[in-house]
């Protein structure tokens, strides 16, 4: 082998390494292309196209019989047409997820329309979770100060159950929580589990509403989306939050008790 093939072979890791390898030379424009995509094809259904508009109760109202009809001509289809329909606009950040779990409850029952509706909710936030990190975390590390990292840092270490708190309690748009674990450093895997488990408690009363929707419709109501907030409801997600919060108030006890 020629001197020049081994000073080749010995130098091209390490330059690539100084160089930062192909990831890093990617300009910052081509990172925000997937994360821009998503919330400017929302920008566009939601303002453009008035997807807000169709997908309401009183729409339900309407067409209630045409979709039950549809559900009974195909049931699978239906499922597929409807999580896909839950993915697109939970992925654009489109905010008609109470209308949708209302219909899935609606349609599918309330444990099938429960569970179409968190699948849907759940690879729909995926999506964006991996273009927003893909596109802002390094920019946002590079730029974060001394306390931002230590927030980071804390926040991996109880990842789960942060995300299961962010998840359960209704106080947070669910767009922004789609976001914000993919600047904190979240991994995929926790994030996805927190997600799907997370948000079913929620999803659960809104499916049981929507399980009732001929009857409300029936006495001329709307279905009530603070029901969430009925002391009989959140009491017991609060207790869910509680819960998901005891792995973290253990660690720092023992922290206190170790120093």
């Amino acid at each position: 082998m020629s001197e020049t093939m081994r000073r080749s072979q010995s130098e091209g890791p390490e330059s690539d390494g100084a160089r930062g390898g192909p990831e890093r030379r990617r300009p910052a424009w081509s990172r925000m292309l997937p994360l821009a995509a998503l919330l400017a094809c929302g920008a566009v259904l939601w303002f453009v196209f008035g997807v807000g508009d169709y997908l309401t109760f009183e729409t339900l109202r309407q067409h209630r019989d045409w979709l039950q009809q549809g559900v009974d001509d195909n049931a699978l289809l239906a499922a597929l047409a409807f999580i896909l329909l839950y993915i697109l606009t939970t992925a654009f950040s489109i905010p008609v997820g109470i209308v949708l779990t209302v219909l899935g409850g609606f349609l599918f029952g309330v444990a099938l329309g429960t569970l179409y509706a968190v699948t849907g909710a759940t690879i729909g936030a995926v999506a964006i979770f991996l273009a927003a990190r893909s596109a802002l975390h390094d920019l946002l590390r590079e730029k974060a100060g001394a306390a931002v990292r230590r927030m980071e840092a804390g926040f991996r270490e109880n990842a789960l159950s942060y995300m299961f708190v962010l998840r359960l309690i209704p106080l947070f748009p669910f767009w922004l929580v789609n976001l914000a674990p993919a600047f904190l450093g979240v991994p995929l895997r926790t994030y996805a589990i927190g997600t799907f488990f997370g948000i079913m408690p929620g999803t659960l009363v809104f499916a049981w509403v929507g399980s009732g929707l001929d009857e409300i419709f029936a006495r001329g109501e709307t279905p009530d989306a603070g029901i969430i907030f009925a002391p009989e409801i959140l009491g017991p997600i609060l207790a869910l939050v509680a819960l998901a919060l005891l792995p973290v108030v253990y660690k720092k006890w023992k922290a206190r008790r170790g120093a």
